[in-house]
């Protein structure tokens, strides 16, 4: 679905949430909206398995407006068609923790007002103040997780412990496995392998990842984020590099797929919400994000698109089977081996040189 515009098509409301406490702003977006062609329609940017057609539903009956979405999967697609002009048309877009950074640099985004924002206090401490966007002055926290390894339990009968499992047992998952389409998350799980951290700036370190994955590369079905999670499904393959939002997907439909963190650690991320200097609505943009920080519908959210809430208010919210997942909600000492990925400047070029000797070879 990447690059293609598509119409939410809503089939049904969660009629029991309420959005009065979004106040006076979603009635001056009904009110805008009749005024101007531009404040009817709040278009997204965001990644294929962040919407919802339920809550999209909702939100289109309070405020008059209809949502459309846009969807990528990457964060350098995203990044790489703002730039070349091609994003003018949304108010709302997703980016991952390290993007945000990215894009503030390039100044792409609007400082956010928390003073048009009901709900900020709902996030748990951590994700408040931010290391990657300190004090949330860019960026709204919409969901978190963790990258691993989901595995095919009834042909995997010994659960990989760590990333060195693709190399030990390379024979077994040779043209079965996949691993992400992303230079950062790929380059630095080997990095953590072999001791290094996930934002290296050491060039030799680099070369030793790029040389570890040269070997892997014969046995790798296809450097893929999206398209491995039917394949692993249809039984195509039995091992998938990816992000734990996606594996609880996929678990649920099988429950012989299982979700493991390596333990030498893995990255730890945030995708947020962010509204762009170009935004042709920024009231929607507002309004959207007063949505979501609703603990009602952040718990809705996490249950409908299986997604790991920061909003501590919401997480009360869901049942206790959901708040017990480790997949969703991993324990303090999996999450104290796991790294943030964080920009790095011009050296991320050494990063891409490498990568594109690995994919085009």
């Amino acid at each position: 679905m990447k690059n293609r515009r598509k119409f939410i098509q809503s089939i049904a409301a969660f009629s029991s949430l309420s959005l009065t406490g979004c106040g006076w702003r979603l009635a001056d977006v009904r009110a805008n909206a009749k005024t101007s062609g531009q404040r009817d329609q709040l278009y997204l940017y965001t990644w294929t398995q962040y919407t919802d057609s339920q809550l999209l539903k909702t939100f289109s009956a309070q405020t008059g407006m209809k949502v459309l979405a846009d969807f990528y999967d990457s964060n350098d697609v995203m990044l790489a068609k703002l730039q070349a002009g091609g994003g003018g048309a949304y108010s709302i877009i997703y980016p991952s923790d390290y993007m945000v950074q990215k894009m503030v640099e390039k100044g792409l985004l609007i400082e956010v007002n928390h003073q048009h924002l009901i709900g900020l206090e709902n996030l748990f401490p951590r994700f408040q103040n931010p290391s990657y966007d300190q004090n949330n002055r860019y960026s709204i926290p919409f969901n978190w997780g963790t990258t691993g390894l989901v595995y095919n339990s009834e042909i995997i009968k010994d659960e990989p412990q760590d990333w060195d499992y693709l190399w030990q047992h390379q024979d077994k998952l040779q043209k079965r496995m996949t691993l992400l389409n992303d230079v950062r998350e790929v380059m630095g799980a080997v990095l953590r392998m072999l001791g290094y951290s996930y934002n290296s700036k050491d060039e030799n370190q680099i070369k030793q990842a790029y040389e570890k994955l040269k070997v892997l590369k014969p046995a790798i079905t296809a450097f893929d984020t999206e398209a491995w999670q039917n394949q692993i499904l249809a039984g195509d393959l039995v091992l998938a590099m990816c992000y734990s939002a996606d594996a609880l997907r996929v678990t649920k439909e099988n429950p012989k797929l299982k979700y493991v963190i390596p333990r030498s650690g893995s990255s730890l991320w945030t995708d947020t919400i962010v509204i762009p200097k170009v935004a042709p609505n920024p009231d929607g943009a507002y309004a959207w994000i007063n949505f979501i920080l609703q603990p009602e519908v952040a718990a809705q959210m996490s249950q409908h698109l299986n997604i790991s809430t920061p909003n501590s208010a919401g997480f009360e919210q869901l049942p206790a089977k959901q708040q017990q997942n480790t997949t969703l909600f991993p324990p303090e000492s999996i999450l104290e081996k796991c790294e943030r990925i964080t920009p790095l400047g011009d050296f991320e070029e050494v990063y891409e040189r490498y990568w594109t000797q690995l994919t085009s070879s």
